[in-house]
């Protein structure tokens, strides 16, 4: 009896170690991210919709101000003209997101402006024919009329590409190996708009950033029944907090006595917008004048064209995620580009690319906003591009629904007209708007690496792929930015094909997908096992709209058109 008395407590032990010591296992794959507390379709209550739209407008103001800050002085433009043109920007990109929301990839992002257009305009803004222009008001009207000429034709090429289907099938060819660098750059190529801006003005960018982080990581810890108030709302009170501290500063004399650099960036009344801006603002046709092309200006302006592709569908997959959404189909993502360089080309031209009523309606909707106005030449003096940021906000506030971004537009078209109360919010000091963007950003950087859950990392392929991708994502575009703001291109004039190569090469988002392709394609298509370390296997079934029934609820296009225009 003792004998198995003891047999039956060894039994227990024994099986009770076996549960102690139980193998871990590893995170399931999951093809639509978990704890999305409203996906794409669905919405918030009406009063928390509006207040994380109005959070989704004030991260567009950053770059809607920072562009425009840069580019107008340099044309000859003063603080009327930058007012004019941030209210011009703003009003086609509330227009151009409402638009996408509907009609285009109908996920939750905002249209905004792209860097990428920085250089091109840069050269032409130089150019001897502008330069000559004594008086400056004359040369910022000739250099305006000018680049829209120039984006005239690099909308004929983004068009082209969108119409034609040449980057939905191009888009076909990634795998989630390839998609993870595409991805990541997306945010992190981004990081001169973080830190460096942030330190412009320490006294208000670094307390942003620690309220930031604070009030949405570490605050729901200890109000555990506001929890999602604290990170649905972390934008609103961190930066309205130090946008009163820096309201506060700039009423003492702490600036007084500070460099012309210091107290631009961090006093907050010194952008010259309140003061300038008219209190209601309407954009008519022909503001500027109408277009004058220049075929070289047209030819580099295909570049950047080119590049925002690229980041747009980067933006895309991320967007997804924070969505709860399947991953974009490429008919999809195609059907996005052509919104956008339709939209940039009717901006500019007005005229009418008749493909289908979808971008019709787009084109005549932007044609009518802005033939070749202030509107179209502020907005397409950057060109539109998906606000990455925002997607930051979707993965913070775990809030991706469609709804929300729209809200955000409607905010967009209300402030850019009513100009006296959309300069007041555009008066935050950019170091507080560079504080949330490290946070934001970051989210998006992890959006891609999220894809790496589909891809066996333990193959020494992978390794290498995304090892080398990284490395020359973050080393290829240092070469060329120091080569274009260094003393050697200043003492050696470049050509057409220089910059356009500049132009390319300086976006870590296209150098890091282009290497990741490339190795993807030559290195991990040989056999089934290279082609499931790659997740291939995985992703295929996502490569054509009608492989996966999921598509039809996040991305149908509304009224039933998709039985008039179906995706393939």
């Amino acid at each position: 009896m003792a004998q198995n008395g003891g047999d039956g407590n060894d039994g227990g032990a024994a099986a009770t170690n076996s549960k102690k010591f139980e193998a871990p296992q590893p995170h399931s794959v999951k093809e639509q991210l978990p704890g999305i507390q409203y996906c794409i379709n669905s919405s918030p209550p009406w009063p928390e919709a509006i207040i994380l739209g109005f959070q989704h407008y004030l991260l567009t103001l950053g770059i809607t101000v920072l562009i425009p800050s840069i580019i107008v002085p340099q044309m000859g433009g003063g603080n009327t003209e930058k007012a004019a043109v941030i209210q011009n920007l703003l009003f086609v990109s509330g227009l151009s997101t409402l638009f996408q929301s509907f009609f285009g990839t109908r996920l939750p992002i905002v249209v905004v402006g792209s860097y990428a257009y920085l250089i091109p305009v840069t050269s032409i803004i130089q150019a001897s024919r502008y330069t000559s222009y004594s008086d400056p008001y004359e040369r910022f009207v000739r250099t305006m009329r000018g680049i829209q000429g120039a984006l005239i034709g690099a909308a004929f090429f983004q068009c082209t590409i969108g119409f034609l289907g040449l980057w939905r099938n191009a888009v076909r060819f990634l795998s989630p190996l390839s998609v993870v660098p595409y991805v990541t750059f997306t945010g992190l190529g981004l990081y001169h708009l973080g830190f460096p801006m942030l330190a412009k003005c320490v006294e208000v960018g670094l307390p942003g950033i620690i309220l930031m982080v604070f009030i949405s990581q570490f605050l729901p810890r200890y109000l555990e029944s506001k929890r999602s108030l604290c990170g649905r709302f972390s934008i609103l009170f961190s930066v309205s907090i130090t946008w009163l501290f820096a309201q506060l500063l700039t009423s003492t004399t702490v600036y007084k006595h500070k460099p012309e650099n210091t107290q631009i960036s961090c006093r907050t009344d010194r952008a010259g917008l309140i003061s300038t801006a008219p209190w209601i603002y309407l954009p008519y046709p022909f503001q500027w004048g109408s277009p004058t092309f220049n075929a070289g200006d047209a030819i580099v302006m295909m570049a950047p064209a080119f590049v925002s592709l690229f980041e747009s569908t980067g933006t895309f997959f991320a967007a997804a995620r924070y969505g709860s959404a399947t991953p974009v189909p490429p008919s999809v993502i195609s059907r996005g580009a052509v919104l956008v360089g339709s939209s940039r080309l009717c901006h500019q031209s007005a005229c009418v690319l008749k493909r289908s009523p979808i971008e019709g309606i787009g084109v005549l909707l932007n044609g009518c906003l802005g033939s070749v106005t202030g509107t179209t030449a502020s907005a397409d003096l950057y060109t539109l591009l998906f606000n990455s940021e925002n997607v930051g906000l979707l993965a913070l506030t775990r809030v991706g629904s469609r709804r929300v971004i729209q809200i955000s537009a409607g905010f967009m078209i209300f402030f850019s007209i009513f100009a006296k109360f959309g300069a007041f919010f555009a008066s935050v000091p950019l170091p507080i708007v560079a504080a949330v963007y490290c946070v934001l950003f970051s989210f998006v950087s992890s959006a891609g690496l999220s894809f790496l859950q589909f891809c066996n990392l333990n193959s020494f392929k992978t390794k290498f792929i995304l090892g080398f991708s990284f490395f020359m994502g973050l080393s290829v575009p240092q070469y060329f930015r120091e080569y274009f703001h260094g003393g050697w291109r200043s003492a050696h004039p470049t050509g057409l094909f220089s910059d356009i190569v500049v132009v390319i090469f300086m976006s870590h988002t296209t150098v890091a997908a282009l290497v990741a392709l490339f190795f993807d394609l030559t290195l991990c298509r040989e056999n089934d096992e290279s082609i499931k370390d790659i997740g291939l296997n995985w992703w295929e079934k996502f490569s054509f709209y009608k492989s996966d029934v999921r598509n039809d609820e996040f991305y149908a296009l509304p009224f039933r058109l998709n039985k008039l225009f179906p995706s393939i």
